[in-house]
């Protein structure tokens, strides 16, 4: 049975072209929201809005103000599980993924990107959209003078973690970038880009504040909002990507160590919505939708409507590997077989959702300590931590011995691991110094400047201080 709430937020975002001119648009309408708060459905706007200041002086609206930002990650831009999000499309653009649509070109699988590129300028917009919205829900509860104070930090706990991830994921995709912390127009319309090194410590600096503030318990069952424990798991992927080896190792720990994630062996309820091993997830658009990266990934005849599991990763499973088994199926049609990721196992809706999109989980924590434990010497703890994942596949210990070996083994794992989980692949080979050697072989169009994307030729153009344009674009 659908629940009508008080209120709920819409938000508004002007579609323009640029950074230039993206500005956020809040309004406020009553609509109907389905059993749980942290549900959202898109309905037709009433003729009644209250003013934005509004929002933030109560907490319902204010709490539906960043479930908004949750629905526009979830449904747009780099998270999304849409063929349009980075996990596909750094999936075609590393050796995760082949492309099946011949009469469509995609230029992410070819990598021939180039400046004037749609999906190029689409990921910036919607990376920047998403960064205004949070900025939007920051500022909006500091100013507020209703909220709790208790209120007030969790909901700018969530907008900061949000601001810190898609900058972060901007960044590794972009190279240099503008990092927004403000909804200001006219600051913002004459941004310049902020090197790399200081964009890292901005973000580190949003999620230290961010783990300050942020409850340890969730708001709700279901990890639809991040709590102290999802800024600490993105703190520990940034001290990673940084070198900072024992931040890293004393983050991951953290939530290793938190009671409320415990392990679980059984491969077939990892992506499950209940799973005790995830961080945070998105919920489906209605009660009875499950992920969308089911609705992408699984195809049950061949041909493959649109991607499928290169036979580079496919052959990278040992033979005994459980996740090979679980985790991928096969579909054949006369003498070919294609193979599809497996790991969300419906592709279509149901009475009940039970898988939702999971962002992080707890593996990805015990392969950040293992490698930063690796690269600090302690090897032993090293092992321990990379046999957590092994062991779960079906695996024997491994056989690494030095820490150049241990950190090989972890690479590879965490490419069996996280494979079409958001580039994961490709941000690792990028960061270990691998990407030329690796993906020069199998893509045959690849080039050293691939290792970034080109920026939007439009930002350019309405914006000069975003210049100069990445190498070879």
């Amino acid at each position: 049975m659908k629940t009508i709430y008080n209120a709920f937020l819409l938000f508004i975002f002007e579609k323009r072209t640029s950074i230039r001119v993206i500005a956020i648009s809040i309004l406020i309408v009553i609509v109907i929201l389905t059993t749980s708060c942290d549900n959202f459905v898109e309905v037709d706007l009433p003729t009644s809005q209250l003013t934005s200041k509004t929002v933030f002086e109560d907490v319902t609206t204010a709490n539906a103000a960043m479930s908004g930002v949750y629905a526009k990650l979830r449904d747009t831009g780099l998270l999304t599980g849409i063929s349009t999000g980075l996990s596909c499309r750094l999936g075609l653009y590393a050796d995760e993924l082949d492309y099946y649509k011949s009469n469509d070109p995609n230029y992410f699988y070819t990598n021939s990107l180039y400046s004037a590129e749609a999906g190029i300028q689409d990921l910036w917009n919607q990376g920047y959209n998403a960064i205004y919205a949070a900025n939007a829900v920051a500022e909006g509860v500091s100013a507020s003078h209703s909220l709790g104070q208790k209120d007030k930090d969790r909901l700018r706990g969530e907008a900061l973690f949000v601001r810190s991830l898609i900058h972060f994921y901007l960044l590794n995709l972009y190279g240099d970038i503008p990092y927004v912390t403000v909804t200001d127009y006219n600051y913002n319309s004459s941004i310049h880009k902020t090197p790399t090194p200081e964009i890292y410590t901005k973000i580190m600096a949003d999620l230290q504040e961010a783990t300050s503030i942020l409850p340890e318990e969730y708001s709700s069952p279901q990890r639809v909002r991040p709590n102290k424990a999802t800024a600490q798991a993105l703190l520990a992927r940034v001290y990673l990507y940084m070198g900072l080896w024992a931040e890293a190792a004393n983050s991951a720990s953290a939530v290793l160590n938190n009671p409320l994630y415990s392990w679980e062996p059984d491969l077939d309820k990892i992506f499950l919505k209940e799973s005790t091993t995830t961080i945070w997830q998105f919920k489906p658009d209605s009660d009875n939708a499950n992920s969308k990266e089911g609705n992408l990934f699984i195809f049950n005849s061949g041909p493959p409507p649109t991607v499928a599991l290169t036979a580079n990763l496919v052959s990278a499973f040992d033979p005994t590997d459980q996740r090979k088994t679980h985790w991928i199926r096969a579909i054949s049609k006369g003498s070919t077989t294609w193979y599809h990721s497996f790991k969300y196992k419906l592709n279509a809706k149901a009475v009940n959702s039970n898988e939702y999109s999971i962002v992080f989980r707890l593996a990805e924590q015990y392969l950040i300590r293992a490698e930063a434990r690796a690269m600090q010497g302690d090897l032993i703890g090293a092992k321990e931590d990379l046999n957590v994942i092994r062991h779960t596949a079906g695996l024997p210990n491994t056989d690494a011995v030095s820490s150049i070996e241990i950190r090989e083994a972890i690479i590879k794992e965490r490419r069996l691991e996280f494979f079409t989980e958001f580039g994961h692949r490709f941000f690792d080979l990028k960061r270990v110094g691998s990407l030329d050697a690796v993906l020069s072989i199998s893509k045959p169009k690849w080039s050293d400047n691939d290792a970034l994307w080109p920026l939007p030729a439009k930002e350019l153009s309405a914006n000069p201080n975003l210049n100069p344009q990445n190498t070879g674009y």
